[in-house]
């Protein structure tokens, strides 16, 4: 039975009944309408609830507001009431109920809670370092999140906002004088690249259109750069190449390798045959000038000090869709001539000149092939001098994945952002030797950041507890914490701890690391469910940075489990390189034996109810486990690859598997090695209920990925739902989306999950 409190006595609701409403189109239906119609809805435990207006109802909890519902009999209800809602329904699992008795009244988050979030993105100090203007990211409106553009003043701490409420603005550089801040975006009327005074006003249009690209570029720097004299503003915008036309004709006529647009993009389904240019306006008069022009593209721009370049990166490669290389070039501004600066086998990305334009920071690798999507090779920071002589990898000397530099004001040192065991920290390296300074590291995630000439720095940062808030720090003194968006969304609400744990691998070659959230509500004597969620790529990370869905997940009384598997990065080269040629081998045995480590370890995890999902080279993990074992009640893989073979040949870019492998699938046997590695040819060993989720648009891992696995797992007779949604790329980002997605997860555990409690222990492989 489930049970209700309803002016404080206890209604019931059959098993049967709630099989019946669960399996219905009633249900989702009754989730949507809560989502479009907020005002009916109250946040009670793990569930949002839409109540239909009419008896009030006391939910027995102090602090808590009444709702209203309608009350009816049930004769399949013996002895009690069972509570019906006349156009909707009211259901409070009992086990919620269990899990929020010990809390006396603190809820955790549910699903719908994403809407009321926001976090800050960039963080960009003015040149007297008196001001910072950053972004905030807003779920609370259609679509995808957008940005607001803020400025705060240091002294007094107050924002203001560029624009009104529906405005969305970003991308932001100060004037060399601070007088003015240069920005893209729309506000009110206004759109293109924008100025507006420090204090918000004057907004002014400079180029009423910026245009972009659909191509698939990674790995881009600045795309705004002001002259050192504050007179023109160099821009990147695109024209279309000559075979633009033929390619968006009826019929299409398709050329290019790279036919394909960018991998979370997700509107359209073509590469447009845009090519990116550098642009210049004149501040004062408005006037603009094309400065390249041609076949490829240029991005990543910084005008150097002395006013006469502008640094670029660009693939100059004749088969430069097949082959991804950046080179860094030099543009002289006044004759249009282009000064190679690199020309290697590997990539350079994010060009900055120093202070004083002697020396080029940058950040690259150094292996002779790299994909676009996601590289097994850590990038480091690099530097030269301004002709390109003398490259030196200043960066080796900490081997971990590092972020795009940017100097210190004096010119002695760069900063830089560094993966390590799970968290993004702040390092400060300088560059005439001499051993690197740790400036922020702390458990969690350094976003955008920006060093001010007298040593300010501010920062966004996400920590165990919140999203990225802003922050700044002066010399030794502690950060301050500027801004506390999500006070109201996190009022009353309990947030779970992240605990981390070391186990040794299968082949006992390495200690691999995981992050576990542990459920809200525990007790002494609860047991409760276990989630394993594997991150993408596979040459990413998980870490304890706050994870708005495994804290509804725990708030589900729940924990989440993530694993750390070889092929991540923040463990260094070795660890990233150790998942070479061997996907879905060890890493994998990796997840499986720290669900192992976590069962016998934490002994209220129970056994007989773990579920298992991941998005991209997560979700191909999860395809491929079920074809291994069955110790999972429950499966959700979010665009998976389940067919290496179809999947080298459809996803937009190319080299993935070349890197991954060392060579061409149809070279040697590699051909039967991914066929072999491929959950498709194990599916029926799959057994394991399995919900698929793929956006419709995505050119990562196409959505014929899912749909092979989702017709293979009928074949074999599993039972398996297919959901697929639409103006998605790669990853679901619409705020309706990412909500719609965490409940349909969580009723499909719930499914498949036995009762608490259940007699017996029957799931003996951890």
């Amino acid at each position: 039975m489930l049970l209700l409190i309803v002016n404080r006595s206890p209604y019931c609701i059959d098993e049967e009944s709630r099989k019946m409403f669960r399996g219905s189109g009633k249900y989702l239906r009754w989730r949507e309408a809560a989502r479009e119609s907020p005002r009916t809805q109250l946040h009670v435990g793990f569930l949002t609830r839409l109540v239909d207006q009419s008896t009030p109802v006391d939910l027995g909890w102090p602090g808590k507001s009444s709702i209203e519902c309608d009350l009816r009999e049930n004769p399949m209800c013996s002895h009690t009431q069972s509570v019906w809602l006349r156009s909707s329904f009211c259901i409070l699992t009992l086990a919620a109920l269990l899990a929020l008795a010990p809390l006396g009244g603190a809820q955790g988050l549910v699903s719908s809670d994403l809407s009321r979030f926001r976090f800050v993105g960039d963080a960009v100090l003015s040149p007297d370092s008196h001001r910072i203007a950053y972004t905030v990211i807003l779920y609370d409106r259609p679509g995808r999140p957008s940005p607001q553009l803020w400025i705060m003043d240091l002294a007094t701490q107050k924002p203001i906002r560029i624009g009104g409420e529906k405005d969305v603005a970003g991308n932001s550089r100060w004037s060399p004088d601070g007088k003015w801040l240069a920005f893209q975006g729309r506000v009110g009327d206004k759109h293109g690249l924008l100025l507006a005074r420090p204090d918000g006003s004057e907004v002014t249009t400079l180029v009423e259109k910026m245009n972009g690209t659909n191509s698939p570029l990674p790995g881009g720097g600045q795309d705004i750069t002001w002259s050192p004299d504050g007179k023109q503003i160099a821009f990147i915008s695109s024209t279309p190449d000559e075979r633009a036309p033929e390619a968006n004709g009826d019929p299409m006529v398709i050329s290019r390798y790279l036919y394909k647009p960018d991998a979370g993009e997700g509107m359209t389904r073509f590469n447009d045959n845009q090519r990116l240019h550098i642009f210049a306006v004149d501040v004062a008069g408005k006037q603009v000038h094309q400065l390249t022009q041609g076949i490829y593209d240029e991005h990543s721009i910084d005008w150097s000090p002395d006013g006469k370049e502008i640094l670029f990166a660009s693939n100059r490669e004749p088969n430069q869709d097949e082959f991804f290389n950046y080179d860094i070039f030099a543009l002289g501004v006044a004759d249009g001539s282009i000064r190679r600066l690199t020309a290697t086998e590997y990539n350079e990305y994010e060009p900055l000149w120093s202070p004083d334009g002697k020396r080029i920071v940058y950040r690259g690798t150094k292996r002779g092939l790299t994909d676009r999507e996601t590289t097994m090779e850590d990038t480091h920071v690099w530097m030269m001098n301004a002709d390109g002589s003398d490259r030196r990898e200043i960066g080796a000397v900490i081997d971990n994945r590092q972020g795009a530099p940017k100097w210190a004001p004096d010119g002695s040192a760069v900063y830089f952002t560094l993966q390590e065991r799970g968290s993004n920290h702040l390092v400060r390296l300088p560059v005439g030797g001499g051993a690197p300074k740790y400036v922020v590291k702390d458990a969690g995630g350094v976003g955008g950041f920006s060093v001010g000439k007298d040593g300010t720095l501010a920062y966004s940062f996400s920590s165990p507890r919140d999203m990225s808030q802003l922050y700044v720090k002066t010399g030794s003194t502690s950060a301050r914490k500027l801004t506390d968006l999500n006070a109201d969304a996190l009022a009353g609400k309990q947030i779970s701890e992240v605990e981390s744990f070391t186990f040794v691998s299968n082949d006992n070659k390495f200690e691999v690391e995981a992050f576990l959230t542990k459920p809200v509500g525990m007790t002494a004597a609860s047991k409760h469910p276990l989630i394993v969620n594997i991150h993408g790529g596979p040459h990413g990370q998980n870490g304890p940075g706050f994870n708005f869905k495994n804290q509804v997940y725990a708030a589900h009384g729940w924990a989440i489990l993530n694993v750390n598997f070889r092929g991540s990065t923040g463990y260094g080269q070795k660890f990233a390189d150790a998942v070479f040629g061997d996907q879905n081998g060890n890493e994998g045995q990796d997840v499986l034996y720290g669900v192992s480590a976590a069962a016998r370890r934490y002994l209220w995890i129970d056994r007989e109810r773990m579920g298992i999902e991941g998005v991209s080279y997560g979700g191909q993990l999860t395809d491929w486990l079920i074809t291994q074992t069955n110790e999972f009640k429950a499966v959700i893989p979010i665009a998976g690859i389940a067919n290496l073979v179809s999947y080298n040949y459809m996803t937009y870019y190319n080299q993935y598997e070349e890197m991954e492998f060392g060579q061409f699938l149809h070279q040697g046997n590699l051909m039967d090695v991914a066929w072999e590695r491929s959950a498709l040819k194990h599916v029926a060993a799959a057994h394991t209920p399995t919900m698929l989720m793929h956006g419709e648009n995505d050119n990562d891992v196409p959505i014929a990925e899912a749909e092979q696995f989702f017709v293979a797992l009928k074949d074999v007779g599993t039972e398996a739902v297919f959901v697929r949604y639409p103006r998605e790329g790669h990853g679901i980002r619409e705020t309706k989306h990412v909500i719609d997605s965490t409940d349909r997860c969580i009723a499909w555990y719930e499914k498949h999950f036995p009762k608490p409690g259940a007699e017996g222990v029957t799931n003996v492989q951890p």
